[in-house]
């Protein structure tokens, strides 16, 4: 796998407009053209057969890495680590279990992504739980969700809000939300060179063609979820099952106070049920993504 020639590879010198042109180049892949590129490099260790199956996919990747642009590192290097995973995916994907390559390859470019960023930003100061960990990579998602876009601190109500959805102390929201204002990048802002011909960041976020990366990321990654997910709920009680999709499933999420009146417990025997639910639940998904050859990242 080490014999990639000419795998184009983004660079603060060159520009990531031409790395963004230059992967546009690569033709994407019909899934019986992929089946059997992958039967090559799988039974014959074709690196030529790999080749084209990773330069097919580096759109994928560099979509994906897009999605990651606020946390204050190197676009390239964010895309260099979306690149490992893709390879990594291709390294280890088996045609005959009846994914397309992209679907696979979404959880190893995550996985990787995310393994960068932490290590980037220092564990020792962000923290190592599984909750703080969630917090880091669903703030922004979080502040969306109800309208909390503006600039600076978050209102108290926001705060509340938005530690109850995702299980943390209102400290650790205002202390994440403090660590990433600062290293938001505008959409509007240049790739590149200034000058004609050159594009911003929101061009890359969708392709107006249809292609592999829209199409699998909206409707393959979506179906495998689901599918996961129903099956792994299976490890829970009722009770668990009904308080987990309530608190972190559902689209709006109920509260603490309100779940506590339901079952008439106290809040926090409501936040261990939760919390309990939720590691046999992610350690079920996990078993059942191993069982299908994928990796589920944090």
């Amino acid at each position: 796998m080490s014999n990639y020639k000419n795998l184009p590879a983004p660079t603060p010198e060159g520009g990531l407009n031409r790395y963004m042109q230059e992967i546009r180049k690569f033709p994407l892949l019909e899934p019986e053209e992929e089946y059997m590129l992958a039967k090559r490099w799988v039974e014959e260790q074709d690196t030529e057969a790999a080749h084209k199956m990773v330069t097919s996919h580096l759109r994928l990747a560099a979509k994906i890495a897009m999605g990651y642009r606020g946390y204050g590192l190197p676009q390239a290097e964010v895309i260099s680590e979306a690149n490992v995973g893709l390879m990594q995916a291709v390294k280890r994907f088996d045609p005959e279990r009846g994914f397309r390559l992209a679907t696979y390859a979404m959880w190893w470019i995550r996985a990787s992504i995310q393994e960068y960023i932490l290590r980037s930003w220092s564990l020792v100061k962000l923290g190592t739980t599984s909750a703080q960990k969630k917090l880091f990579f669903n703030l922004r998602k979080a502040k969306s969700r109800i309208g909390a876009l503006e600039d600076g601190d978050l209102r108290p109500e926001h705060v509340e809000r938005i530690a109850n959805d995702l299980g943390v102390t209102e400290t650790e929201v205002i202390s994440m939300n403090r660590r990433l204002s600062g290293g938001d990048a505008s959409l509007n802002a240049t790739v590149g060179q200034e000058g004609e011909g050159s594009m911003q960041w929101q061009d890359w976020l969708e392709d107006e063609d249809a292609d592999q990366a829209s199409d699998y990321e909206e409707r393959d990654e979506l179906e495998t979820r689901r599918a996961l997910l129903a099956e792994a709920m299976s490890v829970l009680n009722d009770r668990e099952k009904d308080i987990l999709t309530q608190r972190r499933l559902a689209d709006q999420a109920v509260t603490l106070e309100e779940l506590s009146g339901q079952y008439d417990v106290s809040r926090e025997r409501i936040r261990q049920i939760e919390v309990r639910a939720f590691e046999k639940l992610q350690k079920k998904m996990r078993d059942l993504a191993s069982d299908a050859g994928m990796t589920l990242a944090q």
